[in-house]
């Protein structure tokens, strides 16, 4: 008898969510670029092929590493505790919406050249959309500090 895990079905569950979510702002962001997309729960039907979006395109594995790493930035340039779990909690909707972006971005690759959508490609754009994920992290950083200076003290 094999027993799964309360683990592995929140993992699921979750994974399965951001899945959708992915596909529902890559589809949004793909008809804003003009191109013809249809989609189906997490499948984009483009003109020139088909998108799947994998488990693994989740974003999922994206959002726990920014996750981490914005515990450890706040830690080092930021004593202040609410400024830590502010990072924290950004760090969900920045994640989401990178990886909506990097499924538009495939979408928009695969239009040019199917090719583009795979392989070493594929893998490279992940790690610039990640980088990208990671400075906008500093820059929600740097835009709260501001605000906090301007409209009140912490």
């Amino acid at each position: 008898m094999h027993i799964i895990r309360a683990e592995t079905i929140i993992y699921a569950q979750l994974t399965l969510h951001l899945q959708i979510l992915a596909s529902q702002l890559g589809e949004i962001l793909i008809t804003l670029m003009g191109i013809p997309v249809l989609r189906a729960g997490n499948t984009l039907q483009l003109p020139s092929q088909t998108l799947d979006i994998a488990e693994a395109c989740s974003g999922i594995r994206s959002l726990l590493s920014l996750m981490f790493l914005s515990l450890v930035f706040a830690y080092f340039m930021d004593k202040k505790v609410w400024m830590r779990w502010a990072l924290l909690a950004a760090t969900i909707p920045i994640a989401i919406g990178a990886n909506g972006i990097r499924v538009a971005l495939t979408g928009l690759l695969s239009e040019i050249d199917t090719k583009l959508a795979s392989g070493m490609y594929h893998e490279t754009e992940g790690y610039i959309v990640f980088v990208v994920a990671l400075a906008a992290l500093f820059l929600t950083h740097r835009l709260i500090n501001l605000a906090v200076k301007r409209f009140g003290k912490a």
